[in-house]
């Protein structure tokens, strides 16, 4: 990963009083930054649901109702990953760093994925440098897709926006099967990679393979259902959650709304670290009560990279904040609508695969 240095601006300012103002508030009401009584009590709800929708889906009496417990069952686990498994990883989902951590490991390798690898690439990389190419693990350099303009413009760019959400649909078997497993080979469809020592590969290839035996080779084991039905249900609930992950996560930075910002040739980029995380992110529904209850925060992205080390639980005492501030230092805060987010994102699209996009497009709120 190459390393960026970035520069001196109003954002300075900015983060210096935000971060005065939010430690004020901490304090002033004895509130620690890590997850309160609510936050334990979606701990202990969503990891329930993961146990009792799996428990009902192995006795199901027919292939219909084990399609809907499975299909619940794949959603919990999302929901353990939105609301337990991120703060997890920046420390913050409980107060005790034992039992932090131990949250951290266990639900990020039951997921099927590397603790090592996610923690890494996501907080040294795609917080310090968000929308960065060559930096962001998530800016994506794949075939079919142009989202920077480094990207050569073919012809087929023009149609991005409508056969994206097909490549959508295979982000979750992407990430179980292909783009942890070619780390180990050192090797990355994404901007950069990441070296894995011999013990975080034995543990990425166990959990693997217990990731793999829970959902599906012990179903097909017990249930009289036979192994295509099965694999069928799998691959068809990967797909459902691939669009619905995306449908939420993709958006707060791929919009025409936000900055992929480049660095010059001495790798000084023109922004402070404090303002490149609100011109390359939006926030969405963040009064929206379902939202702040089922997605962790990741509605409330900007507001997370300014405060990874708060738990999300507290992001809404830090909106109005970050609202007031960003306008008194000239720095919009976007805020949109769902909607308008998803549109964004499909603008954001299909401006790419022109020659000249006009992105990004100016925010006032209204």
């Amino acid at each position: 990963m190459k390393a960026r240095k970035f520069s001196s601006d109003n954002g300075i300012e900015f983060y210096a009083e935000l971060r005065s103002k939010a430690d004020d508030y901490f304090r002033e009401n004895g509130i620690s930054r890590t997850g309160n009584s609510l936050m334990k009590f979606k701990i202990v709800f969503y990891l329930t649901l993961v146990v009792a929708t799996y428990t009902v889906m192995m006795f199901s009496p027919t292939i219909g109702t084990f399609a809907l417990f499975y299909l619940l069952f794949a959603i919990s686990v999302m929901l353990v990953f939105f609301n337990i498994a991120h703060d997890a990883a920046h420390g913050v989902a409980v107060k005790n760093k034992k039992f932090n951590k131990i949250l951290f490991l266990i639900t990020f390798q039951f997921l099927g994925q590397n603790p090592f690898l996610w923690g890494k690439n996501h907080t040294e990389s795609h917080h310090m440098y968000p929308n960065v190419e060559e930096s962001d693990v998530d800016v994506l350099n794949v075939f079919g897709m142009r989202v920077t303009e480094s990207v050569e413009l073919k012809w087929f760019h023009r149609y991005q926006y409508i056969y994206m959400p097909i490549y959508y649909m295979s982000y979750s078997i992407n990430w179980l099967f292909f783009r942890s497993i070619l780390s180990l080979f050192n090797y990355t469809s994404r901007t950069i990679s990441t070296k894995i020592s011999p013990i975080e590969t034995a543990w990425l290839l166990f959990f693997k393979v217990c990731f793999f035996f829970y959902m599906l080779i012990l179903p097909i084991l017990v249930l009289p259902f036979g192994w295509v039905s099965i694999l069928l249900v799998f691959l068809g609930c990967q797909v459902v959650i691939s669009l619905v992950v995306l449908s939420v996560l993709i958006i707060s930075h791929m919009s025409d709304y936000v900055v992929h910002p480049t660095p010059d040739e001495t790798n000084n980029m023109n922004q402070s670290w404090a303002k490149m995380q609100l011109t390359t992110c939006i926030d969405y529904g963040v009064n929206n009560r379902f939202f702040r209850w089922t997605l962790g925060g990741f509605n409330t992205h900007a507001v997370h990279h300014l405060f990874p080390d708060v738990c999300h639980v507290h992001h809404k005492a830090l909106i109005p904040m970050v609202r007031e501030l960003g306008e008194k230092y000239n720095i919009p805060y976007i805020e949109l609508s769902y909607g308008e987010a998803i549109r964004s994102h499909f603008r954001f699209l299909k401006k790419m695969g022109t020659p000249a996009p006009d992105i990004p497009i100016a925010y006032s709120k209204s």
